[in-house]
Protein backbone atom coordinates (compact mmCIF):
# COMPACT_ATOMS: atom_id res chain seq x y z
CA UNK A 1 0.00 0.00 0.00
CA UNK A 2 1.50 3.63 -0.57
CA UNK A 3 0.97 6.23 2.02
CA UNK A 4 2.46 9.65 2.16
CA UNK A 5 3.34 8.07 5.84
CA UNK A 6 5.69 5.26 6.01
CA UNK A 7 3.49 1.64 7.57
CA UNK A 8 4.89 -0.40 9.44
CA UNK A 9 3.91 -4.27 10.11
CA UNK A 10 4.50 -4.75 13.91
CA UNK A 11 4.26 -8.39 13.27
CA UNK A 12 7.32 -8.64 11.95
CA UNK A 13 9.22 -7.76 14.97
CA UNK A 14 8.72 -10.67 16.17
CA UNK A 15 8.98 -12.91 12.83
CA UNK A 16 10.43 -12.99 9.41
CA UNK A 17 13.23 -10.05 8.51
CA UNK A 18 13.63 -8.92 12.22
CA UNK A 19 16.62 -6.42 10.60
CA UNK A 20 14.83 -5.22 8.07
CA UNK A 21 11.65 -4.21 9.90
CA UNK A 22 14.05 -2.25 12.01
CA UNK A 23 15.61 -0.75 9.08
CA UNK A 24 12.12 0.69 7.76
CA UNK A 25 11.14 1.75 11.41
CA UNK A 26 13.96 3.49 11.83
CA UNK A 27 13.89 5.30 8.88
CA UNK A 28 9.83 6.22 9.40
CA UNK A 29 10.75 7.51 13.23
CA UNK A 30 13.90 9.76 12.11
CA UNK A 31 13.06 11.16 8.94
CA UNK A 32 9.10 11.83 9.34
CA UNK A 33 8.34 11.29 12.75
CA UNK A 34 4.92 9.79 12.13
CA UNK A 35 3.68 6.21 10.93
CA UNK A 36 1.04 4.05 10.43
CA UNK A 37 1.42 0.98 12.27
CA UNK A 38 -0.64 -2.53 10.97
CA UNK A 39 -0.17 -5.82 12.50
CA UNK A 40 -0.76 -5.32 15.69
CA UNK A 41 -3.33 -7.82 17.14
CA UNK A 42 -5.91 -5.54 18.47
CA UNK A 43 -8.77 -7.40 18.10
CA UNK A 44 -11.75 -5.35 16.10
CA UNK A 45 -14.50 -5.59 18.85
CA UNK A 46 -12.62 -3.34 20.69
CA UNK A 47 -11.58 -0.56 18.10
CA UNK A 48 -15.13 -0.67 16.70
CA UNK A 49 -16.51 -0.73 20.24
CA UNK A 50 -14.28 2.44 21.77
CA UNK A 51 -16.07 4.30 19.25
CA UNK A 52 -19.56 2.75 19.55
CA UNK A 53 -19.17 4.10 23.43
CA UNK A 54 -17.95 7.42 22.05
CA UNK A 55 -20.88 7.87 19.93
CA UNK A 56 -23.18 7.24 22.51
CA UNK A 57 -22.12 9.40 25.29
CA UNK A 58 -21.36 12.05 23.09
CA UNK A 59 -25.10 11.74 22.65
CA UNK A 60 -26.27 12.01 26.04
CA UNK A 61 -27.60 15.69 26.97
CA UNK A 62 -24.97 18.04 27.78
CA UNK A 63 -25.80 18.07 31.23
CA UNK A 64 -25.15 14.34 31.73
CA UNK A 65 -21.92 14.98 29.87
CA UNK A 66 -21.36 18.14 32.38
CA UNK A 67 -21.42 16.01 35.32
CA UNK A 68 -18.02 14.25 34.95
CA UNK A 69 -16.60 17.93 33.38
CA UNK A 70 -13.25 18.00 34.14
CA UNK A 71 -13.28 21.50 36.28
CA UNK A 72 -14.57 18.98 38.84
CA UNK A 73 -11.32 17.28 38.45
CA UNK A 74 -7.66 18.51 40.07
CA UNK A 75 -5.88 16.05 37.58
CA UNK A 76 -7.59 16.98 34.55
CA UNK A 77 -9.92 14.46 33.87
CA UNK A 78 -13.54 14.08 32.77
CA UNK A 79 -15.13 15.80 30.04
CA UNK A 80 -14.21 18.95 28.28
CA UNK A 81 -17.07 20.69 26.48
CA UNK A 82 -16.48 22.63 22.74
CA UNK A 83 -14.07 25.31 22.67
CA UNK A 84 -12.50 24.52 26.59
CA UNK A 85 -8.91 23.79 25.68
CA UNK A 86 -6.41 25.26 24.37
CA UNK A 87 -3.58 24.82 21.92
CA UNK A 88 -1.33 27.91 20.66
CA UNK A 89 -3.44 30.31 22.71
CA UNK A 90 -6.76 29.13 20.57
CA UNK A 91 -9.20 27.34 21.86
CA UNK A 92 -9.77 24.06 19.80
CA UNK A 93 -13.10 22.89 18.20
CA UNK A 94 -13.82 19.68 19.99
CA UNK A 95 -15.04 17.87 23.12
CA UNK A 96 -13.40 15.02 24.54
CA UNK A 97 -13.09 12.91 27.93
CA UNK A 98 -9.67 12.97 29.42
CA UNK A 99 -8.95 9.24 30.90
CA UNK A 100 -5.94 8.19 32.58
CA UNK A 101 -4.46 5.72 35.50
CA UNK A 102 -6.89 5.01 38.22
CA UNK A 103 -5.02 5.70 41.03
CA UNK A 104 -6.18 7.51 44.21
CA UNK A 105 -4.73 10.75 44.95
CA UNK A 106 -1.55 11.66 46.76
CA UNK A 107 -1.76 13.21 50.28
CA UNK A 108 -0.24 16.17 50.36
CA UNK A 109 2.92 16.57 51.94
CA UNK A 110 5.61 19.61 52.55
CA UNK A 111 7.98 20.30 49.81
CA UNK A 112 6.33 17.45 47.72
CA UNK A 113 6.66 18.35 43.71
CA UNK A 114 3.70 19.59 42.29
CA UNK A 115 3.08 17.20 39.41
CA UNK A 116 2.48 14.71 42.21
CA UNK A 117 -1.15 16.09 42.29
CA UNK A 118 -1.58 15.19 38.67
CA UNK A 119 -1.84 11.21 40.59
CA UNK A 120 -5.78 10.35 40.61
CA UNK A 121 -9.03 8.90 39.73
CA UNK A 122 -11.10 9.44 36.53
CA UNK A 123 -14.73 11.07 36.32
CA UNK A 124 -17.12 8.13 34.75
CA UNK A 125 -20.86 8.49 33.62
CA UNK A 126 -23.13 7.17 35.67
CA UNK A 127 -25.57 6.86 32.96
CA UNK A 128 -23.00 4.92 30.65
CA UNK A 129 -21.49 2.29 32.53
CA UNK A 130 -20.18 0.32 29.78
CA UNK A 131 -17.76 3.60 28.83
CA UNK A 132 -15.84 2.41 31.80
CA UNK A 133 -14.98 -1.36 30.46
CA UNK A 134 -14.52 -0.78 26.87
CA UNK A 135 -12.50 2.19 27.31
CA UNK A 136 -10.18 0.62 30.23
CA UNK A 137 -9.67 -2.51 28.36
CA UNK A 138 -8.66 -0.93 24.79
CA UNK A 139 -6.03 1.67 27.13
CA UNK A 140 -5.22 -1.85 27.91
CA UNK A 141 -4.06 -3.13 24.54
CA UNK A 142 -2.93 0.52 23.18
CA UNK A 143 -0.92 0.45 26.32
CA UNK A 144 0.55 -3.12 25.08
CA UNK A 145 1.15 -2.09 21.57
CA UNK A 146 2.88 1.29 22.29
CA UNK A 147 5.24 -0.59 24.66
CA UNK A 148 6.12 -3.04 21.52
CA UNK A 149 6.95 -0.06 19.32
CA UNK A 150 9.00 1.50 22.27
CA UNK A 151 10.88 -1.54 22.42
CA UNK A 152 11.37 -2.13 18.67
CA UNK A 153 12.48 1.69 18.52
CA UNK A 154 14.94 0.99 21.17
CA UNK A 155 16.34 -1.96 19.04
CA UNK A 156 16.64 0.09 16.19
CA UNK A 157 18.86 2.54 18.24
CA UNK A 158 21.21 0.32 18.86
CA UNK A 159 19.98 -0.60 22.34
CA UNK A 160 18.68 -3.45 24.30
CA UNK A 161 15.30 -3.71 23.32
CA UNK A 162 13.94 -3.41 27.44
CA UNK A 163 16.47 -0.18 27.91
CA UNK A 164 13.04 1.91 28.09
CA UNK A 165 11.07 -0.82 30.38
CA UNK A 166 12.14 0.78 33.73
CA UNK A 167 9.82 4.13 33.61
CA UNK A 168 6.73 1.97 32.08
CA UNK A 169 5.93 -0.07 35.68
CA UNK A 170 2.53 0.12 37.45
CA UNK A 171 3.02 3.63 38.21
CA UNK A 172 3.30 5.15 34.19
CA UNK A 173 1.89 7.96 33.54
CA UNK A 174 -0.38 6.97 30.77
CA UNK A 175 -3.25 9.35 29.13
CA UNK A 176 -6.19 8.43 26.55
CA UNK A 177 -8.51 11.33 25.16
CA UNK A 178 -12.25 10.48 23.53
CA UNK A 179 -12.49 13.31 21.08
CA UNK A 180 -15.47 14.33 19.31
CA UNK A 181 -14.86 16.90 15.97
CA UNK A 182 -18.16 18.69 15.56
CA UNK A 183 -18.67 20.27 11.48
CA UNK A 184 -16.83 23.64 12.05
CA UNK A 185 -19.02 26.40 13.01
CA UNK A 186 -17.99 28.46 10.41
CA UNK A 187 -16.07 27.93 6.76
CA UNK A 188 -13.08 29.48 7.94
CA UNK A 189 -13.11 28.09 11.18
CA UNK A 190 -10.52 24.90 10.36
CA UNK A 191 -8.74 24.77 13.92
CA UNK A 192 -9.58 21.36 15.21
CA UNK A 193 -6.73 21.35 16.94
CA UNK A 194 -3.89 23.55 16.38
CA UNK A 195 -0.18 22.91 15.58
CA UNK A 196 1.59 20.88 18.79
CA UNK A 197 4.07 18.29 19.28
CA UNK A 198 3.13 15.33 22.27
CA UNK A 199 5.12 15.40 25.20
CA UNK A 200 5.48 11.85 26.08
CA UNK A 201 7.57 8.66 24.64
CA UNK A 202 4.93 7.90 22.05
CA UNK A 203 1.27 8.84 20.79
CA UNK A 204 -0.70 5.83 19.24
CA UNK A 205 -4.20 7.45 17.50
CA UNK A 206 -7.29 5.30 16.51
CA UNK A 207 -9.27 7.26 14.05
CA UNK A 208 -12.43 7.05 12.11
CA UNK A 209 -12.70 6.99 8.49
CA UNK A 210 -13.05 11.16 8.28
CA UNK A 211 -9.52 12.82 7.68
CA UNK A 212 -8.64 15.92 9.15
CA UNK A 213 -5.26 14.67 11.06
CA UNK A 214 -1.80 16.63 9.17
CA UNK A 215 1.94 16.32 9.98
CA UNK A 216 4.42 19.18 9.24
CA UNK A 217 6.94 17.75 7.24
CA UNK A 218 10.74 19.19 7.35
CA UNK A 219 10.09 21.63 4.43
CA UNK A 220 7.05 23.14 6.70
CA UNK A 221 4.25 21.37 4.55
CA UNK A 222 1.24 19.69 5.66
CA UNK A 223 0.52 15.87 4.98
CA UNK A 224 -2.64 14.23 5.54
CA UNK A 225 -2.80 11.54 7.71
CA UNK A 226 -5.47 10.20 5.58
CA UNK A 227 -7.00 6.97 7.38
CA UNK A 228 -6.32 3.71 6.72
CA UNK A 229 -8.89 0.77 8.04
CA UNK A 230 -7.04 -1.95 11.03
CA UNK A 231 -4.36 0.72 11.62
CA UNK A 232 -2.99 3.17 14.50
CA UNK A 233 -0.86 6.10 13.38
CA UNK A 234 2.09 6.71 15.59
CA UNK A 235 3.71 9.49 16.22
CA UNK A 236 6.98 10.57 18.44
CA UNK A 237 6.95 12.88 21.35
CA UNK A 238 8.98 15.19 23.29
CA UNK A 239 10.69 12.70 25.62
CA UNK A 240 12.34 10.41 22.80
CA UNK A 241 13.52 13.96 21.30
CA UNK A 242 15.11 14.84 24.48
CA UNK A 243 16.36 10.60 24.90
CA UNK A 244 17.90 10.79 21.45
CA UNK A 245 19.17 14.38 21.64
CA UNK A 246 17.11 15.16 18.40
CA UNK A 247 18.00 12.01 16.25
CA UNK A 248 14.09 11.66 16.94
CA UNK A 249 12.48 14.70 16.95
CA UNK A 250 8.53 15.10 17.99
CA UNK A 251 6.62 16.09 15.10
CA UNK A 252 4.03 19.13 14.83
CA UNK A 253 0.99 18.30 13.83
CA UNK A 254 -2.49 19.62 13.74
CA UNK A 255 -6.41 18.34 12.88
CA UNK A 256 -8.20 20.37 10.64
CA UNK A 257 -12.04 20.66 11.56
CA UNK A 258 -14.37 18.76 9.24
CA UNK A 259 -16.90 20.55 7.23
CA UNK A 260 -20.39 21.73 8.25
CA UNK A 261 -22.49 18.68 9.53
CA UNK A 262 -19.95 16.33 9.33
CA UNK A 263 -18.26 15.04 12.39
CA UNK A 264 -15.07 12.81 13.40
CA UNK A 265 -14.13 10.82 16.15
CA UNK A 266 -10.96 9.47 17.41
CA UNK A 267 -9.07 7.92 20.35
CA UNK A 268 -5.39 9.05 21.39
CA UNK A 269 -3.30 7.33 23.11
CA UNK A 270 -0.50 8.88 25.03
CA UNK A 271 2.67 6.79 26.67
CA UNK A 272 3.89 8.38 29.41
CA UNK A 273 6.54 7.08 31.73
CA UNK A 274 6.27 7.65 35.51
CA UNK A 275 5.35 11.26 36.48
CA UNK A 276 9.15 10.94 38.45
CA UNK A 277 11.01 9.61 35.35
CA UNK A 278 14.03 11.73 34.45
CA UNK A 279 15.36 11.73 30.63
CA UNK A 280 18.67 10.82 30.14
CA UNK A 281 20.18 10.46 27.06
CA UNK A 282 21.09 7.13 26.07
CA UNK A 283 24.12 6.43 24.12
CA UNK A 284 23.67 5.55 20.52
CA UNK A 285 25.98 4.53 17.79
CA UNK A 286 28.48 6.59 16.13
CA UNK A 287 26.81 5.89 12.74
CA UNK A 288 23.12 7.14 14.28
CA UNK A 289 24.54 9.95 16.70
CA UNK A 290 25.96 11.61 13.85
CA UNK A 291 23.01 12.46 12.48
CA UNK A 292 20.99 13.71 16.08
CA UNK A 293 19.81 17.25 15.60
CA UNK A 294 19.35 18.24 18.83
CA UNK A 295 16.70 19.22 21.33
CA UNK A 296 14.48 21.56 20.02
CA UNK A 297 14.94 25.50 21.35
CA UNK A 298 11.45 27.15 21.24
CA UNK A 299 10.61 29.79 23.20
CA UNK A 300 7.45 28.82 23.54
CA UNK A 301 7.32 25.60 24.20
CA UNK A 302 10.35 24.45 26.64
CA UNK A 303 11.37 20.62 26.76
CA UNK A 304 12.18 19.54 30.42
CA UNK A 305 14.07 16.47 31.19
CA UNK A 306 12.05 15.47 34.46
CA UNK A 307 8.54 14.11 33.17
CA UNK A 308 6.28 15.48 35.48
CA UNK A 309 7.23 18.93 34.80
CA UNK A 310 6.95 18.54 31.62
CA UNK A 311 3.28 17.18 31.41
CA UNK A 312 2.15 19.92 34.33
CA UNK A 313 3.38 22.40 32.24
CA UNK A 314 1.57 20.92 29.34
CA UNK A 315 -2.18 20.67 31.44
CA UNK A 316 -1.63 24.30 32.83
CA UNK A 317 -1.51 25.30 29.69
CA UNK A 318 -4.03 24.01 27.53
CA UNK A 319 -7.12 24.13 30.23
CA UNK A 320 -7.06 27.38 31.77
CA UNK A 321 -10.43 27.30 33.85
CA UNK A 322 -9.11 23.72 35.41
CA UNK A 323 -5.59 25.47 36.00
CA UNK A 324 -7.49 28.90 37.75
CA UNK A 325 -9.73 26.42 40.00
CA UNK A 326 -7.24 23.86 41.49
CA UNK A 327 -4.00 25.09 40.53
CA UNK A 328 -3.52 28.50 41.41
CA UNK A 329 -0.43 28.54 43.64
CA UNK A 330 1.22 27.00 40.89
CA UNK A 331 -0.41 28.72 37.21
CA UNK A 332 -0.34 32.30 38.95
Amino acid sequence: MSTPLPLIDLSRFRQGDRAGFLEQLRYAAHEVGFFYVVGHGVPERLTTGIFEVARAFFGLPLQQRLAIENIHSPQFRGYTRTGYEYTGGHPDWREQIDIGPERDPVPPAAGAPAWQRLIGPNQWPADLPGLRETTLAWQAEALRVSREVLRALASALGQDEGYFDAWFDDEASTHVKIVRYPGRATPDADQGVGAHKDYGYLALLQQDEVGGLQVQAQDGTWIDATPIPGSFVFNIGEMLEIATQGYLTATRHRVVSPPAGVERFSVPFFLGPRLDAVVEPLRLPAELAAHARGVSDEKDNPLLAQFGANALVGWLRSHPKVAERWWADVAG
